[in-house]
């Protein structure tokens, strides 16, 4: 069933634009808003620091990829 999800998933992005991309990531974050508004006081900067690190960790690899890209773009 995973598997089945991840072609889906793969499909879909061959057919994304950049508006549909920028409208994915826009509802990502108002849905990180508003999980975080719900969060307990307590659990916040638990939660915080495990943000820092998701993002930190899918951050850095997306923009080692785009960088590949922009210097293959440059180079041709």
């Amino acid at each position: 069933m995973l598997k089945q999800w991840m072609a889906a998933g793969r499909l879909m992005v061959r057919d994304l634009e950049l508006e549909d991309v920028a409208a994915l990531k826009l509802c990502l974050l108002s849905l990180g808003l508003l999980l975080g508004l719900a969060a307990p006081r307590r659990k916040k900067p638990g939660l915080a620091l495990f943000s820092t690190l998701v993002f930190v960790g899918t951050y850095l690899p997306l923009m080692g990829k785009f960088l590949v890209s922009l210097f293959r773009v440059r180079r041709d």
